[in-house]
């Protein structure tokens, strides 16, 4: 049976005494750190000199200093930086600074993982992480609600790393939804294959493969773009509301039928192996490795995936009724 925390597993005082840093101020960072200020906490954010969102933070109302002036600062430092630079900030800013009694947390488990993070063991070493998108912590934070989480204890150095985490989870208003307990492994490996097989990955191309079907069969890729695009937050926001039984009573019985009889045909035997190929990447590190050294290498891949989705024909539909609808990007 899995371990859930609420509210009344808390300690407040434990995040609301501390001095915390949050590095970087990107999607996460700056939800994590907006939420923890108006919790209550003393918050700082830590960038590297010639980051673009020094002034954003600093018209937010937070002192910035550079990672290692943070890291010397803090009692708890959150790193919410991209997982592949992270290894670099942490031993070039944080780990000549590290000292007993702090608390080193992570809203992703990846370098610890895959080694490419050792902490000291003089600190406490936690995982804090929302189930969703910086954008979404901070809208449900304001209304007063929150965003579930994972939270997981990889070294208690102190006796009160699941405090602190969970502390730090109720900052940043997921304690208000709950979490559920984990491993540092197993949310990396099962949020890596999330990624990849379904929610990045295997959607955007069923997504894809739909409209190039409609389309060279003759229909209009802007109706081709509503059937295979837009509708999927329809069905997602079902999902999200209920689970598969609620999306399927609030559908038609002709979608429902459809999805029975065609479902298992698109993601068949091929798809399964594929997927079963994925984790198999995830688990033994080598996915781990190839990223790492895309990344260091500078990304050449990466730019051509990019430019490549760029021109696909989908996005120009995608443009067009967007703009028709005036929804914004």
């Amino acid at each position: 049976m899995a371990t859930l925390y609420g509210p009344e597993h808390v300690v407040p005082q434990t995040i609301l005494s501390a001095k915390v840093g949050v590095l970087g101020y990107g999607g996460q960072g700056h939800a994590h750190a907006l939420n923890l200020k108006d919790s209550g906490c003393d918050v700082r954010v830590g960038l590297h000199e010639g980051s673009k969102s020094r002034m954003r933070a600093a018209d937010h109302g937070f002192v910035v200093g550079s990672v290692a002036e943070i890291a010397q600062w803090a009692d708890v430092v959150m790193f919410c930086t991209p997982d592949v630079p992270m290894r670099h900030i942490c031993a070039e800013g944080v780990a000549p600074h590290l000292r007993p009694g702090q608390t080193i947390l992570f809203a992703h488990g990846f370098n610890i993982v895959y080694g490419l993070i050792e902490p000291p063991e003089f600190v406490d070493v936690a995982l804090v992480s929302p189930k969703g998108p910086g954008k979404r912590l901070r809208e449900e934070y304001q209304r007063g609600s929150g965003l579930a989480g994972l939270v997981a204890v990889h070294q208690d150095a102190s006796g009160k790393a699941l405090e602190t985490a969970l502390a730090y989870a109720w900052g940043i208003g997921c304690a208000r939804v709950g979490l559920l307990a984990t491993t540092f492994r197993e949310e990396t490996e099962t949020d890596l294959f999330g990624e990849q097989t379904v929610l990045c990955g295997g959607i955007p191309e069923l997504i894809k493969a739909g409209f190039e079907t409609l389309v060279a069969a003759g229909y209009q890729p802007e109706v081709a773009f509503f059937e295979c695009m837009h509708e999927t937050k329809l069905i997602v926001d079902l999902l999200y509301e209920g689970g598969l039984e609620h999306m399927r009573r609030s559908i038609s019985d002709t979608a429902e039928w459809g999805g029975y009889e065609v479902g298992p045909r698109v993601v068949g035997p091929e798809a399964r192996k594929a997927m079963a190929e994925a984790l198999q990447a995830i688990q033994d590190g080598s996915f781990a490795r190839k990223i790492v050294a895309e990344m260091d290498g500078g990304g050449p891949q990466m730019r051509r995936y990019r430019e490549a989705e760029a021109d696909h024909p989908v996005q120009d539909a995608s443009r067009a009724m967007r703009e028709m609808m005036g929804l914004e990007p």
